[in-house]
C-alpha cells in the first residue's frame, strides 16, 4: 500500500500545505451543484409530463372514437353490419391501424356491441429512463334496447277524416291508416320486440269503450246498452286515474244532429234509423285494448272509420287512462277471457318500474262541440209506442202511436196519433189505443202486429232527435224546441281545450311522455296538440305522407339509446 502524505519533511515550504488544507474544507460551491441536480430533476419531470399529456391525449381521442363507434353500431336502425361501423369510423379517425376486437350480441329488441382497441404511444423524455413506449388500451360498450313499453294510439276519427288528404288520390283516413299500420310493424315486427303493448284509442264526439271493456266498470249507469260510451266530469280530467270502481254516467244513446238525408254504411236515412250516434256503434270504432299483435292491430287500424265532432280530452282522457296502473283489473279481466296476451295481464305497470308510458295523440282538427242528452230523456217511459209489423208505403216496416191525452183518473179513453195514417184531410188518424192493439182482440182484427211502449233508449235507438220531433210530435206546438233543442246539451270548444291541458298535464306530472300530431290541422288544433305534448320536439305537425315521416320519427325516438360502460 502507497500512502501519500502531506507532512512537511522540511525541504519544502509550510505556506503551500495550508493552502491546500483550506481548499479541502471549502464549502462554497454546494449550493451550485444542488442547483444542478435540481434543474435537472425538474427537466425530467416535464418531460415525464410531456410524455403522459401525450399519451393521455392520444387515450381520450381513441375513447371518445370508439364511443362514437359503438354507439352508432348499436343504433337498430343501422343497416350495415356493426362491425364495418365500427371499422369505418376508426378508419376516419386515423386509426384503423389499431389492432380491436368487435363482439356484437344481437337481442330481442336489442343490439350490444363492445369494442376494444390498443394502441401503443412512443415516448420521448422517458426513454432516458429506458421506457421507450407506453401501451395503451380503450374499451366501450353501448346497447340500444326496447324496455318495457306501454303505448296508447288516440287517433282522431272525426269527419273531417273523410276529406280529401293534401296527398293526391288519399283521403286523410287512407293517409292515417297506411302511417300508423307502419308504426305498429316498425315498433313490433322490426325489432321482434315482447316487451311492448299497445292500444289504438280511436276518438270523435266520444270514445266507443266496447263492451269487453265497460262490461268491467262495476259503476257505470245502466239506463240502456246499445252502446259503451261514458261522460267524463271536468274533474275527472285532472286526474290520469281510469278505477274500473269509480262512477260514471253512461253517454245517451241518441243522435243530435239534424239533416234530412245521410248516406251510412251504403244505406240512405232520413234520421231513422239514425245515422250519426255521439257514441259510436259502426265496427271499428271500439278501443283496442292492450295488445303486441300486429296483424291484429294493422286490422283494426284498416276497421276505421270516421264521423263525427272531435273530442281531444275525451280521446286523451282514455289514452293516458289506459296507462294508469288503476286500469289493471280491466287488463286483468281481459287476459283471463283470452282477450289480452296473458303476458300483458299485469299491466298497467306502476309509474316506478322501469317502463316507459307514451300517448301519441293525432288530430285533424280542433277540439268541437261535445253533445249530450237532458237528464229528463236519459231513461224511462216515452209516450210513443211501436209496432214493427207495419208496412209503410215505401216498403219499410214500423208504425209509431203517441199517446197525446193521457186521463189518470180513467173516466175517459186515452187518446193516440198513428203516425202512418191520415185522414182525407191529411191530419193525423187518433184513435183509442195504439196501432195493433185494440181494447177487444178478435180473429177479424185488421191492424197487424202488437204495438210496444217505447223508453226513451229504445225511441233514441230508432230515430234520431231531429227526426223523432219533426215526425213523432209534429202535431205538438213548439214540438222543435221541446222534443230537439232543448234536449240537445253540449260542452263547447273552450271547456274542451282546458280539460285536455288538464289531463295533459296530469299525465305528463307521472312521467308519460306524450307525442303529439297535427295532420293538416287549423292553428288552434295545432296550438293545442303543442301545449298537451311532452315539449316542442315532440310535435310534428305534417301534412300528407309526411304523417308517415312523423309516425317514423316517433317510434326511432321511443326506442332507448344508451352508453353503458
Amino acid at each position: 500500500m502507497i500512502i501519500f502524505s502531506l507532512q512537511n519533511d522540511g525541504s519544502k515550504p509550510t505556506r503551500k500545505i495550508s493552502w491546500l488544507r483550506r481548499f479541502a474544507k471549502k464549502e462554497d460551491g454546494t449550493f451550485t451543484i444542488f442547483t444542478l441536480l435540481i434543474l435537472i430533476l425538474m427537466l425530467a419531470i416535464t418531460g415525464m409530463a410531456m410524455d403522459l399529456m401525450t399519451y393521455e391525449r392520444d387515450r381520450a381521442s381513441l375513447q371518445s372514437t370508439l364511443d362514437r363507434a359503438v354507439l352508432a353500431a348499436a343504433d337498430l336502425d343501422q343497416k350495415l353490419p356493426p362491425k364495418d361501423v365500427v371499422d369505418a369510423y376508426m378508419e376516419k379517425a386515423g386509426l384503423g391501424h389499431l389492432e380491436k376486437t368487435v363482439t356484437v350480441t344481437e337481442g330481442f329488441g336489442s343490439r350490444k356491441v363492445a369494442a376494444t382497441a390498443n394502441a401503443v404511444v412512443p415516448t420521448r423524455f422517458m426513454r432516458f429512463g429506458k421506457v421507450t413506449e407506453l401501451n395503451m388500451k380503450a374499451a366501450s360498450t353501448a346497447i340500444e334496447s326496447i324496455g318495457s313499453v306501454e303505448i296508447s294510439l288516440v287517433l282522431d276519427m272525426s269527419g273531417s277524416m273523410t276529406r280529401s288528404s293534401a296527398t293526391a288520390g288519399k283521403s286523410k283516413i287512407e293517409v292515417l291508416r297506411s302511417a300508423a299500420k307502419g308504426f305498429v310493424t316498425k315498433m313490433l315486427e322490426e325489432s321482434g320486440e315482447t316487451k311492448i303493448s299497445m292500444s289504438i284509442v280511436p276518438y270523435a264526439t266520444q270514445v266507443n269503450g266496447g263492451q269487453d271493456i265497460l262490461g268491467k266498470f262495476t259503476n257505470v249507469t245502466s239506463e240502456h246498452n246499445y252502446s259503451h260510451c261514458v261522460n267524463f266530469t271536468s274533474g275527472q280530467f285532472g286526474s290520469v286515474t281510469l278505477d274500473p270502481t269509480t262512477f260514471y254516467q253512461r253517454t245517451g244513446h241518441f243522435d243530435p244532429w239534424r239533416y234530412t238525408r245521410a248516406t251510412v254504411n251504403g244505406r240512405t236515412t232520413d234520421g231513422e234509423p239514425p245515422a250519426y250516434l255521439v257514441c259510436p256503434v259502426r265496427a271499428g270504432s271500439e278501443i283496442t285494448a292492450v295488445t303486441d299483435n300486429v296483424q291484429y292491430l294493422h286490422n283494426r287500424i284498416d276497421a276505421l272509420t270516421a264521423s263525427g265532432n272531435t273530442s281531444i280530452d275525451v280521446g286523451m282522457k282514455w289514452g293516458v287512462g289506459m296507462l294508469d296502473p288503476s286500469f289493471k283489473p280491466v287488463v286483468s279481466a281481459l287476459a283471463t277471457e283470452n282477450k289480452v296476451p296473458t303476458k300483458f295481464a299485469n299491466r298497467p305497470e306502476s309509474y316506478d318500474s322501469d317502463v316507459l308510458k307514451v300517448v301519441i295523440v293525432m288530430t285533424d282538427g280542433q277540439n268541437t262541440t261535445q253533445y249530450m242528452l237532458d237528464p229528463s230523456v236519459r231513461s224511462g217511459q216515452t209516450d210513443v209506442w211501436f209496432n214493427p209489423e207495419f208496412e209503410r208505403a215505401d216498403g219499410s216496416k214500423g208504425e209509431y202511436s203517441i199517446r197525446y191525452y193521457h186521463d189518470p183518473q180513467g173516466n175517459n179513453p186515452d187518446r193516440w196519433v198513428w203516425m202512418q195514417h191520415t185522414e182525407e184531410n191529411g191530419n193525423y188518424v187518433t184513435a183509442e189505443h195504439p196501432f195493433g192493439n185494440p181494447p177487444n182482440e178478435n180473429p177479424t182484427n185488421e191492424e197487424v202486429g202488437t204495438a210496444t211502449r217505447l223508453s226513451y233508449p229504445e225511441l233514441f235507438n230508432r230515430a234520431s232527435l231531429w227526426w223523432n220531433a219533426k215526425n213523432n210530435f209534429y202535431w205538438q206546438n213548439n214540438h222543435e224546441n221541446t222534443w230537439y233543442y232543448n234536449l240537445r246539451k253540449s260542452v263547447g270548444s273552450s271547456t274542451k281545450n282546458a280539460r285536455t291541458a288538464s289531463i295533459c298535464g296530469a299525465a305528463k306530472d307521472k312521467g308519460v311522455i306524450i307525442y303529439g300530431i297535427a295532420f293538416e290541422a287549423p292553428t288552434s288544433g295545432l296550438n293545442t296538440i303543442k301545449s298537451c305534448a311532452s315539449s316542442d320536439s315532440h310535435v310534428h305537425n305534417v301534412k300528407g305522407l309526411d304523417l308517415d315521416e312523423a309516425f317514423t320519427a316517433i317510434a326511432s325516438s321511443i326506442r332507448k339509446l344508451r352508453l353503458t360502460q
